[in-house]
């Protein structure tokens, strides 16, 4: 087999560690399909990593019925010229929220941007309620896998 080629872009923010720990197991499962995990803070993220990758995943806390402001900030830092960007037209993202509550408003918030930027989702969302568990972790491997064999194969 030859040398990965899809770059998958992990974004996320973490405070707490939660985040950061399905971040890194999203990454996992991408390495474990033969890609390249790009894992970034949301706030260290940019359109040029945005148009660099194959698919976006997205991490975020839920802070008060929403996603993290880093994590909205890195969507109004790339908002304008994103929609330009033919290129990211229908390019494949799938979203993972550590949650305090029930985590649908930072779903719900995410999803919106990523309609707008006209982006295509390609997974549910992974909801984790506290510090991540085992079964959880398994989910995001396995949702890091997917996302990049649905690139490697031109599914998405």
């Amino acid at each position: 087999m030859g040398e990965a080629k899809e770059k998958i872009l992990i974004i996320y923010h973490s405070q707490s560690g939660n985040t950061r720990k399905m971040a890194e197991a999203v990454a996992e499962g991408v390495k474990g399909a033969g890609s390249i995990p790009v894992l970034k803070l949301a706030g260290d993220a940019d359109l040029t990593d945005l148009l660099d990758a194959d698919a976006l995943i997205i991490g975020t806390p839920e802070y008060f019925g929403y996603m993290a402001g880093m994590v909205k900030d890195f969507f109004d830092r790339i908002y304008e010229r994103g929609l330009k960007e033919q290129k990211l037209f229908r390019k494949p993202y799938s979203l993972f929220v550590s949650a305090g509550n029930d985590g649908t408003g930072a779903k719900n918030s995410v999803e919106r941007i990523c309609i707008g930027l006209r982006l295509k989702k390609v997974q549910e969302v992974i909801i984790s309620k506290g510090s991540p568990n085992e079964s959880v972790l398994m989910a995001l491997r396995e949702m890091g896998m997917a996302v990049a064999l649905g690139v490697k194969e031109g599914i998405f």
